[in-house]
């Protein structure tokens, strides 16, 4: 990997001052210091990372620099489930798709072949020439399982999730309001949307169901083990 970054370093210098940039040389410290994390990171975080080294960069500087940066190749742009910018290195010829954690955030990268090549076949079945892909996996990683409590309300549960109703609380108004619209014990749902912030809506047998927070919050569910 050092001597990919090495490569690296030598063809932004080579880019930047063919390209006539101004500030090459603070531009190239802040390349360096991107080069010296493997994380996504976005620009402030980026900005506290060139802060820790003891620069002082204005924070618009920064972020033109990734630009330049992006635009030359040599960064990666990814927004992840409509999240944060982030920014990852782009080393020529090589990919690798993404694991997120829809609980920590955490990104995981992994590279298999037997996709790679299962999707090149598939676009050629269908006549068409693949240029490029990404793929993007969301779930939870092993770390935030491992922590997680088997039994959650509703409302904590993330968007995908796949689970099954074990318990109704908050009295017999709210079970019987539960029960009207046709949510029973042992039914497995599964989330559509969670925002955290407003309804949420789940499925069952293909029919969507749409709950306010507090009424989410009373069904008691857990992870279906298939």
């Amino acid at each position: 990997m050092k001597h990919i970054h090495n490569q690296e370093k030598e063809q932004f210098r080579k880019l930047f001052k063919q390209e006539e940039i101004d500030n090459f040389e603070d531009r190239f410290k802040i390349m360096e210091v991107f080069l010296q994390t493997e994380r996504h990171v976005t620009s402030n975080e980026l900005i506290q990372l060139l802060k820790a080294k003891g620069y002082s960069f204005k924070s618009d500087f920064v972020r033109d620099t990734l630009k330049l940066m992006s635009r030359l190749g040599f960064v990666k742009k990814n927004r992840f489930d409509n999240g944060y910018v982030r920014y990852e290195h782009r080393h020529l010829g090589q990919h690798h798709d993404h694991m997120i954690c829809t609980k920590c955030r955490k990104i995981i990268e992994f590279k298999e072949e037997a996709i790679e090549k299962l999707q090149v076949e598939i676009a050629s079945t269908y006549g068409f020439h693949m240029l490029q892909h990404k793929m993007e996996i969301y779930g939870i990683c092993s770390e935030c399982l491992k922590d997680r409590v088997q039994r959650i309300p509703l409302g904590m549960a993330k968007q995908g999730e796949r689970l099954v109703i074990r318990e109704f609380t908050g009295g017999t108004n709210a079970h019987m309001r539960l029960l009207t619209m046709g949510l029973r014990l042992g039914d497995e749902i599964e989330v559509v949307t969670n925002s955290n912030n407003g309804p949420m809506v789940i499925a069952l047998d293909f029919n969507r169901f749409v709950l306010g927070r507090g009424l989410a919050q009373k069904i008691i569910v857990e992870p279906q083990t298939d």
